[in-house]
Formats: C-alpha cells, structure tokens, sequence
C-alpha cells in the first residue's frame, strides 16, 4: 500500500516505472471490483498521465484542444491497465503507449469528417489511401478502381463508394465538386476511374 498523502502524479520518471510494475502485479492478485482493486487501479491511471500527456504532444498541431486529447488519451490508458498481461512481462508502456495513440487517432478519425459518413466508409478511406501508395510506389500512376479492389480484395463497386465517400473528409473537398478529367473523376483520394452514380450506404 502507499505512503498515506501520496500523490502519485507527483512520482519521478524512475520511481513511477518501479512503482507501476509493482501495482500491476498487485491489480493482477486482486479481485476486480473490491475497494482495494479500485484503489490500485485509479493510482496506475493518475501515475501514467504522463503517457497520455506525452502522446497528446505529438497531435498539438492536429488543431484540437489539449483537454480533448487527454480525454480521449486517458481512456487509452485505462484499457491498457485492464488488459495488460502480467506473465508476459513486457514494459507497461510497450502496450500503454500505442493504445494511447489509438484512441486519439480515432477522435480524430471520427471528428475531421465534414459530412456523417459510416464508420465502415471512413475505415475504407484509410485502407484505400494505403493501397493507393503501395500501386504508386509500383509504378502505377493513377490507380483504376479495379486495381484499388484487387489490392484490398473487395468489389469494384466498393471501391468507387470508399472513394466518393472521401469527398466527406474535409470542408474544402466539400465545397468543391468533383473535377471531370476525360472519363476520371477528382476524389479526395486523387484521381481514380469511375463510372455512373454511386451512393452511400450506411454502417
């Protein structure tokens, strides 16, 4: 147990990665929901702010409030403490740390789009942005939407409903329509071939 008064938010670097391997091997032997449990648990998430505060700089120039990030961060870390693994025993901070960053990187994935797009299409948009570098980086110039399918082993179809839905992702696409180059259409992908009209589907 620790020192009565003693503020965990004020542990230097060292003494919190001591005291944090020692908590987690303490929370592993309590039973969830106890006082004592509870106690352990809170005191991990005060002493390990300083993950959340860490990962939330390298979004500063992402535009978003700071207290949005910590929020967001912080449930990034209670997952990590719940799921850590102790037997593992790997750095709390191999796992704190990416999962920080993902609950950031989704507030942000969630909150940058213009328009309400689907979950599904907003995931699609990342997969298809993936695709398209690995085909460019192969040689290809403007990848069709039949070769952004086969790359992701999806239908064409699909592939053309991700790249209208990208339009969504930022007021400047939005306000500008899309752009008829020949028989390609402008996305907020780059320039991809479609045909006929396409609509949204929901999540």
């Amino acid at each position: 147990m620790l020192p009565q008064n003693y503020d965990p938010r004020r542990a230097a670097p060292t003494d919190a990665r001591e005291l944090t391997k020692a908590l987690l091997l303490r929370l592993d032997a309590l039973e969830q929901g106890t006082p004592e449990y509870q106690y352990v648990r809170n005191t991990l998430i005060e002493m390990n702010l300083s993950l959340v505060r860490y990962a939330a700089r390298r979004f500063s120039s992402r535009g978003e409030t700071t207290e949005d990030m910590l929020q967001v961060g912080t449930i990034g870390l209670i997952k990590a403490i719940d799921r850590y693994d102790v037997s593992r025993g790997a750095a709390f901070t191999t796992l704190a740390v990416p999962y920080i960053q993902g609950e950031i990187k989704r507030f942000f994935r969630d909150t940058t789009w213009s328009v309400s797009v689907p979950r599904r299409l907003q995931e699609l948009r990342i997969r298809l942005a993936r695709a398209r570098e690995e085909l460019e980086a192969q040689g290809s110039q403007e990848p069709s939407a039949a070769e952004l399918a086969d790359r992701l082993g999806v239908e064409e179809a699909e592939v053309a409903e991700g790249l209208v839905a990208s339009n969504g992702y930022d007021s400047v696409s939005i306000d500008r329509p899309l752009q008829a180059v020949g028989s390609k259409r402008q996305t907020g992908l780059g320039v991809a071939r479609l045909q006929g009209p396409v609509e949204l589907g929901s999540s």
